[in-house]
C-alpha cells in the first residue's frame, strides 16, 4: 500500500513537471539561444529522472565538437538519462513517438529527427539529415539496435545509421547504459520489450525504490578505415565489454 502511494505521488509529480517543460518549451525555445535551450533539456530531463527515484550516475566525459553518439537501447529512460549528461544530443528516434501524447511534441522541440525504420527510403533521408548535421557541428545520438533490449547485452548492431559517420569521417562516442536496482545489477524493472505499454513501464518504475542508471561514457573511435558495418561490430563490443565489467 505504500509503495503504490509513493509510485502515485511520483507520477502526479512527473505529469506537473512534464507540463512544466510544455510551458518552458512554447514560451521560451523560440528566442532562447543553443545554451539556453540546451540548460532547459538538461534541467528536465535530470528532474524527471529525479522525480522517478531514479539516482544518475555518469562515468567518463564528453568531448567537445561534432560527433555521433551510439548507445545501447534499454528503456523509454534512456533518452533522458543521456539529455541528462549530454543535452545537445539530437536524437534519432522513430517515428511512433512523434504520435505520444504530450510527449512527442516536447520530444520534437529537443530536436529530434523522426525515422520510419521499416522504409529503407525513409532511412536514406535521416542519413542525409545526420550527416548534414555533423557537418553542422552537432552531436547526434542513434540506438543501432533498432529496440530495446534486456540490458544485459546489446543486441546486434544495425549498420545503416552508422553510415553518416563514416561519410562525414565524423567520430563516434559509444556510451554504455546499465540500470540497476536493489539486488540486482542489471534491473529488471527498467527494460521496456515485449508488449509492456508506457503507462504499465511507467508504475512499475515508480513503485520499485532504489533504481538507478549508469552512464558510462567510452573513448571515442574514430570511423577512418573502417565501413559501417566493421563499426558498428566494434562499437557494439566495446559497449558489451562496458556492460559485461559494470554488472560483474
Amino acid at each position: 500500500m505504500i509503495r503504490a502511494l509513493g509510485g502515485a505521488w511520483r507520477l502526479l509529480r512527473l505529469v506537473l513537471h512534464v507540463f512544466h517543460g510544455l510551458w518552458v518549451a512554447a514560451r521560451e525555445f523560440g528566442a532562447a539561444t543553443e545554451a539556453q535551450r540546451c540548460a532547459h533539456i538538461q534541467w528536465w530531463a535530470a528532474k524527471l529522472l529525479r522525480l522517478m527515484g531514479i539516482s544518475l550516475q555518469v562515468s567518463g566525459r564528453f568531448q567537445n565538437g561534432p560527433q555521433l553518439l551510439v548507445a545501447n537501447h534499454v528503456s523509454w529512460l534512456d533518452i533522458l538519462a543521456v539529455h541528462a549528461v549530454c543535452p545537445q544530443a539530437r536524437f534519432v528516434s522513430k517515428s511512433d513517438v512523434r504520435g505520444w501524447p504530450v510527449l512527442g511534441w516536447l520530444v520534437g522541440k529537443a530536436g529530434t529527427l523522426f525515422i520510419e525504420r521499416e522504409n529503407k527510403r525513409d532511412a536514406l533521408r535521416v542519413v542525409h539529415q545526420m550527416a548534414e548535421a555533423l557537418r553542422q557541428g552537432d552531436t547526434v545520438a542513434v540506438f543501432p539496435e533498432g529496440t530495446t533490449g534486456e540490458g544485459h547485452e546489446p543486441l546486434p548492431f544495425h549498420a545503416n545509421l552508422l553510415q553518416a559517420a563514416v561519410a562525414t569521417g565524423t567520430l563516434t562516442q559509444p556510451l554504455a547504459l546499465r540500470y540497476s536496482e536493489p539486488g540486482h545489477a542489471v534491473s529488471p524493472t527498467a527494460k521496456w520489450v515485449g508488449d509492456t505499454s508506457l503507462g504499465e513501464s511507467l508504475w512499475s518504475i515508480a513503485t520499485t525504490p532504489g533504481l538507478s542508471v549508469q552512464v558510462t561514457v567510452l573513448p571515442m573511435q574514430d570511423p577512418a578505415g573502417l565501413e559501417r558495418r566493421a563499426l558498428a561490430a566494434v562499437l557494439r563490443q566495446r559497449i558489451a565489454q562496458a556492460l559485461a565489467a559494470a554488472s560483474a
